[in-house]
């Protein structure tokens, strides 16, 4: 059985966030850089729910793990860097 593979725009569309390219770019300039030592979950635009899956999916190395981590490089650095 071959592993469900996500992207960038389904990880917006599960967070209830617009998922085309032009409104994720804005949100990552919008909410980036993120400090070093703070947890993508942590980050203060999330709702409570938006958190808890983030939180839960890294925590349980779950389908949308390696998305996460793209998300959290992406707005640690934003999208151009």
């Amino acid at each position: 059985m071959e592993n469900p593979t996500h992207s960038l725009p389904s990880l917006f569309k599960q967070l209830g966030l617009p998922d085309d390219a032009e409104n994720i770019d804005k949100f990552i300039a919008t909410h980036s850089p993120l400090k070093p030592e703070l947890h993508l979950a942590d980050a203060f635009f999330w709702s409570p729910c938006q958190a808890e899956l983030l939180r839960n999916e890294i925590l349980d190395d779950a389908d949308w793990a390696e998305v996460v981590d793209q998300l959290d490089v992406l707005l640690r650095k934003g999208r151009g860097g």
